[in-house]
């Protein structure tokens, strides 16, 4: 018999994740051990004002909420060494995470990360900054190898959870450190 915890669970996730008209559009794809995160937001500020936060290592733990600790060990021009480590859940499903990531950054419009250790086998992703009059767009896309096994329904629907979480918060800081705030529609 089902747990009736785990189906309100589910019904949870699914409902929440349901609802559109998000302001972060997110698609998981699960492909065997290859998980691939598209991403896709409109934020109203600067593609610099983006930048600003979108590379704010050492502060990012103070606003991304899945986040216990970032710094950044390194820097050689445009190249950045960083350690993020921290505590991903949903429901009842939790996940610690630490990388040392490789980041190049191309100012205002691209941000290159790949893993060079840490608890996933593989990580790569890329973060593209378009200006779209007084607005940024902001296109982020993964792909990943966990270091554990990721369950196909549940684990997508908690990848999905996590990214939008995080992309929401990066755009609230975002909004949060503008001189005016647009107003709210």
């Amino acid at each position: 018999m089902v747990k009736k915890w785990f189906l309100w669970l589910l019904f949870g996730m699914t409902t929440a994740l349901a609802n559109p008209g998000q302001l972060v559009e997110v698609q998981v794809q699960i492909d065997g051990e290859v998980v691939r995160v598209d991403l896709n937001m409109l934020v109203p500020a600067t593609q610099s004002q983006v930048w600003s936060v979108l590379t704010d290592y050492e502060h990012m733990a103070g606003f991304v909420s899945n986040l216990k600790q970032s710094k950044v060990l390194n820097v050689s021009g445009n190249t950045l060494k960083i350690f993020q480590s921290g505590q991903a859940s949903y429901g009842a499903l939790n996940f610690s995470f630490e990388s040392t990531r490789e980041v190049q950054l191309t100012p205002y419009e691209k941000i290159h990360s790949r893993l060079l250790s840490g608890n996933m086998r593989r990580f790569e992703g890329r973060t593209e900054l378009y200006q779209e009059g007084s607005q940024t767009r902001v296109v982020y896309h993964s792909e990943s190898i966990p270091g554990v096994w990721i369950p196909p329904v549940i684990g997508k629907i908690f990848i999905e959870h996590e990214s939008r979480e995080q992309f929401q918060e990066l755009r609230d800081e975002i909004i949060r450190r503008l001189p005016t705030p647009p107003a709210q529609p």
